[in-house]
């Protein structure tokens, strides 16, 4: 038992368990990018529908595909309303990313393993991203099992098993993500061309294009049908207009990369950047040897495919108009088994436990930190201020020209919906459009149940709109977050009065 407790695979998996688990439901939703997540997610959950991303009842939520919804859904219908269960998929992903790198370890390098699944463990960007909502660990994990079965193809036995697994991993990473899930394809494919040609080695088997079919394709075949020119938005705006278009506004400058990239490489790998960097620094030695020798290509193939893995996508990132830290988290994993391919090949000891502990120590105080931190994006403190104010349960929460707290959804019940109105009709586009409906079509609806928020300068200008239009706005006790809190009555018994909730 005690050889089992000093063990670097049970010390390895302690610790990647602390980092992942130990309070992650302690803070409260953060808008807007897990608000919005987690709201479209129980709205499937309580409408019965996972087949649509939804906003709310009226309005449809496509920028993403449906497997982080699913997640998410599934993890809340299982473990109840809550941050821990909301945020579960991300911290198994995690999880599962560390295993990977054991894995992938083991068969490139091996003795290797576990200072990979260490560095992974450890390295400040995938700890920290391990507690938020998002879809970008469930696509790393996607796309890293698809790169371990590659791996395993390539460098181990049974390829046509392994080939077949790789394209499940690429299914559940288009399923996530759309066509940048496929992005691995491309790092797949130069490895294949650089390496030299064996029987057997063929990537595109009937049977894994078949599952990829399959598992990929029936959830985008279902939704384009049912809805006309969504096919043109997911190819237009989700793909074409992010790849090459500042509209999205995520510094799509020239000089972007060296803004988001940079940083989020030199910090996110701590404590591991240094091996990295002395990595790095015989890369352009080591390219300039493969290019001119073949055999040279064949005898370095673990080395040549970790550099591909993390090249080639970076550099895909870096052309592309749209950009954001989370983006490259895929690419941890590749970095992770070259700081330890480094640090072992220059006979470096592992790190001490000792040194491991206390820097875990070190994350987990900041996520408590983090926790505690009072911030307006917190949706729990939201909750709490509006049943603070709210004479009746509250059944919808509806922001006039403010952004949306979705996160209101998870803090306040699953039955709870959001809104976002505009004051006056503004042109928008079909899918996706900035705001669920204008004042005067929410204020005809006269649902029984609702909070108003707006932001304290609209506040004089909008309760005159309300009362010109037969209705008066009662504030809610104090503003909250200079933002005012208030309920809509009929002026008048002449008024249309609510409706019956039930």
């Amino acid at each position: 038992m005690i050889r089992i407790l000093r063990s670097p695979a049970f010390r390895t998996a302690l610790i990647a368990l602390a980092l992942a688990f130990c309070f992650l439901g302690t803070r409260g939703i953060w808008d807007p990018d897990e608000g919005r997540y987690t709201n479209v997610a129980l709205n499937m959950l309580h409408s019965g529908d996972w087949l649509n991303p939804r906003r709310n009842d009226e309005v449809g939520h496509w920028t993403k595909p449906p497997l982080t919804y699913w997640l998410i859904a599934s993890s809340v219908a299982a473990f109840g309303s809550n941050p821990w269960a909301a945020r579960l998929p991300a911290a198994a992903s995690y999880l599962l990313c560390v295993w990977l790198a054991w894995r992938i370890g083991r068969r490139l390098t091996p003795g290797s393993e576990r200072t990979a699944a260490l560095a992974y463990a450890t390295m400040l960007l995938p700890v920290g991203a391990s507690q938020l909502i998002t879809t970008d660990y469930v696509l790393a994990a996607c796309e890293t099992m698809a790169m371990w079965a590659f791996v395993e193809a390539r460098f181990g036995d049974a390829k046509k098993r392994w080939i077949t697994l790789m394209w499940v991993g690429f299914a559940l990473a288009f399923l996530t993500k759309g066509p940048p899930g496929l992005l691995p394809l491309l790092v797949v494919l130069a490895f294949d061309q650089a390496m030299p040609r064996r029987a057997g080695d063929r990537i595109f088997h009937f049977s894994g294009l078949l599952v990829f079919v399959l598992l990929a394709l029936p959830w985008y075949v279902a939704v384009i049908h049912g809805n006309p020119g969504l096919f043109q938005y997911f190819v237009g705006d989700e793909v074409v207009n992010r790849v090459t278009t500042k509209e999205f506004g995520r510094h799509g400058e020239w000089y972007g990369w060296l803004e988001i990239y940079v940083p989020t490489l030199l910090i996110g790998t701590l404590p591991w950047t240094l091996p990295l960097l002395r990595w790095a620094r015989g890369v352009p030695a080591s390219v300039k040897r493969w290019w001119r020798d073949p055999q040279a290509r064949a005898a370095d193939a673990a080395p040549l495919l970790l550099l591909l893995w993390v090249l080639l996508p970076l550099l895909v990132f870096c052309v592309s108009k749209s950009r954001m830290p989370l983006y490259i988290l895929p690419l941890f994993v590749p970095l992770a088994l070259l700081a330890a391919k480094q640090r072992d090949g220059e006979g470096r000891a592992p790190p001490s436990w000792r040194w491991l502990w206390l820097w875990a120590a070190l994350l987990l105080s900041a996520k408590l930190v983090s926790a505690l931190w009072p911030t307006h994006k917190d949706a729990a403190q939201w909750a709490d201020a509006i049943r603070e104010r709210a004479p009746e349960p509250v059944r919808e929460v509806v922001f006039v020209e403010d952004m949306a707290r979705y996160g209101l959804h998870l803090h306040l019940g699953v039955s709870t919906e959001i809104e976002k109105l505009s004051l006056d009709p503004v042109p928008q586009p079909r899918f996706n459009p900035e705001y669920d409906e204008p004042l005067d079509e929410e204020l005809r609806e006269a649902e029984a149940g609702l909070v108003w928020v707006c932001k304290e300068d609209l506040w004089p200008r909008l309760r005159q709109r309300i009362a010109a239009r037969g209705f008066r706005a009662v504030p809610l006790g104090t503003p909250y977050q200079r933002r005012v809190l208030f309920r809509v009555e009929p002026l008048s018994a002449n008024a249309p009065a609510a409706s019956d909730p039930r």
